[in-house]
């Protein structure tokens, strides 16, 4: 058969435009393949030859300071020993690198290494931390070791330090290893076995900005260990500073008063809501948790039972006592049910169904300024009856009670306003008059936070104004309007000055600076009565509020007005204000 040779037509030139087509696109694959897949067989050839070394480096942690730019947590240089998990499969292996920690007094069992290595494990090449916190001292002589394994590398890394150690514990937090819980739940942001992340306070509120971003440094090595060429460099990201409103000069006098004693105390600005001081008695160190504790250190801190690492003033539950009277004579005027010039006669108890409910003494006849001064239960026994629990609760929820403040701190409780139906769902009861009386009066099943209280006081110190605690000073100022008259805050403002002039709290006012406040003395089941007072000063323009609270401090006019009114007088005189 005769071949056919036909003529170059147009068709057949775009045939040969695509065939040529073709092979652009094959050049491409290949060339990809080379230079993507090849390269990553490359890693991994290296990786199994045992010369990729991945090392991964520590961001400088952020700075906290406080409102006067005094470092609170800092982050120092120090070194970690590093290992290869790929390089450290044998049993041989492990215990020569034992052995070696060993002779520099670093003590690591077989078995230890083996769980690091396990814990921390993501990829062969990829380093894991073996030995934390050593100094430039120790790691030059480490290093200079002529028996110093192949399998390790040294790294600088940063640790946190804080100054002011348990003057600032339960604000400041601390951080540590992050467990495997954390792991799983922060593994998608970047965190691997062997990091540090916040564990409490500002340090875990706060980590997305204090943590900042690592580096790695990718490096080939020869067979004994020595560097051969870097491949890849990234550096790490600093995190990010955070300032406090706290002033820690204000926070040491009052650690120095709390010496000794249980309890909580906070200062806040009363208009803006700035927390000037904030600290729970007994404290901690926040310094060793950072660095590392033992088994048996970390249970008898755990089971200390003062509870030193309970943030009370957040987290600590109370019963309010006679301070929580507010809320009744706030509900009280502002619901008509009585006026300021209404009188109770209190012949020193009130019998309610089959109960007598007692006050401190007999006082006559007692309106709602007296009341407030001389503390009469019977008068607010009596107004907490015409009112009823569902008011009461009502304006306790209106003033900030029953619910968290939104202070910028991990643990805040959220307290209890009881009422009918907590405890019909509790414990299948109805509420009964004698629960109101006891109600009335801040006892019974009502549940508070000292800065609940700080709050609601600082809302009758500025007009109705129940500002949000801020803790940061990047944080915008942030509260709500309370509905209330200025007249009926001012027949409070004229009760709680009273109490300082010449009521139950009148050691408060005994430090050259003009008090108003309110003292409380709340029963427990613990035999002894916790001891408060909540106030603010100056008096006639506040500038501070203050709740100070003692766990079985017996009498908040004896044992805690006097230091509300000390600390006041600090913090207005001493620093100019």
């Amino acid at each position: 058969m005769k071949r056919l040779d036909l003529p170059l037509t147009i068709d057949k030139r775009l045939l040969y435009c695509i065939y040529f087509a073709f092979a652009i696109l094959a050049f491409l694959t290949i060339a990809l393949f080379v230079f993507q897949v090849m390269h990553g067989d490359d890693y991994v050839r290296l990786a199994t030859e045992n010369r990729l070394r991945v090392i991964r480096l520590s961001p400088q942690r952020g700075t906290i300071f406080d409102a006067n730019q005094i470092p609170l947590a800092v982050s120092i240089s120090t070194f970690s020993i590093q290992g290869y998990p790929l390089s450290m499969q044998s049993e041989e292996t492990i215990q020569r690198i034992a052995s070696f920690l060993g002779k520099h007094g670093i003590v690591k069992r077989p078995e230890d290494l083996k769980e690091t290595l396990k814990s921390q494990y993501t990829v062969p090449y990829r380093s894991v931390t073996l030995v934390n916190n050593l100094t430039l001292a120790q790691m030059a002589t480490i290093v200079a070791d002529p028996e110093f394994p192949q399998e390790l590398v040294p790294v600088s890394q940063w640790r946190r330090v804080y100054p002011a150690g348990e003057v600032m514990a339960h604000v400041v937090g601390y951080v540590g290893s992050i467990n495997k819980e954390e792991l799983k739940r922060y593994g998608s942001r970047g965190y691997q076995g062997g990091d540090e992340i916040g564990k409490s306070g500002v340090e875990a509120k706060f980590e997305h900005l204090l943590r900042g971003n690592f580096g790695g440094e990718a490096i080939e090595v020869d067979a004994r260990g020595r560097l051969v060429r870097k491949l890849d460099f990234k550096p790490s990201e600093p995190g990010k500073d955070v300032v406090l409103t706290l002033d820690l000069i204000a926070q040491q006098k009052v650690s120095e008063l709390m010496k000794g004693k249980k309890g909580g105390v906070i200062v806040m600005d009363v208009q803006r809501g700035d927390v000037v001081v904030l600290y729970s008695s007994p404290s901690y160190d926040p310094n060793p948790l950072a660095w590392g504790l033992r088994d048996f250190e970390w249970r008898a801190l755990t089971k200390d039972l003062s509870y030193p690492m309970m943030n009370r003033v957040i987290g600590g539950l109370y019963s309010p006592a006679s301070t929580f009277k507010i809320v009744a004579a706030i509900a009280g005027l502002a619901e008509g049910v009585i006026t300021p010039k209404t009188t109770f006669y209190c012949p020193g108890y009130l019998e309610v169904g089959n109960r007598k409910f007692r006050c401190v003494r007999p006082h006559g006849r007692e309106d709602i300024v007296g009341a407030l001064r001389d503390s009469c239960n019977v008068f607010f026994f009596q107004l907490g009856l015409k009112l009823g629990v569902d008011v009461l609760s009502d304006w306790a929820y209106r003033l900030g009670f029953g619910r968290p403040t939104g202070i910028s701190l991990p643990g805040e409780a959220t307290g209890n306003l009881a009422g009918r139906k907590w405890k019909k769902d509790t414990f299948g009861e109805s509420w009964y008059l004698g629960d109101t009386a006891n109600y009335v009066i801040g006892q019974g099943f009502l549940l508070v936070t000292p800065i609940q209280l700080a709050r609601a006081y600082a809302a009758v110190a500025n007009g109705g104004f129940l500002p949000r605690p801020r803790l940061i000073e990047a944080e915008g100022l942030d509260g709500e309007e309370i509905s209330i008259d200025d007249k009926v805050l001012s027949v409070i403002r004229k009760g709680l000055e009273e109490v300082v002039k010449s009521g139950t709290g009148r050691a408060a006012g005994a430090y050259g600076v003009k008090v108003a406040g309110k003292t409380g003395t709340a029963q427990t089941s613990r035999g002894k009565n916790d001891a408060l007072f909540v106030g603010y000063a100056p008096a006639d323009s506040p500038k501070y509020v203050i709740v100070v609270l003692l766990e079985e401090g017996e009498s908040g006019g004896r044992a805690v007005a006097p230091l509300a009114g000390e600390i006041l007088a600090y913090l207005l005189k001493e620093r100019g204000e």
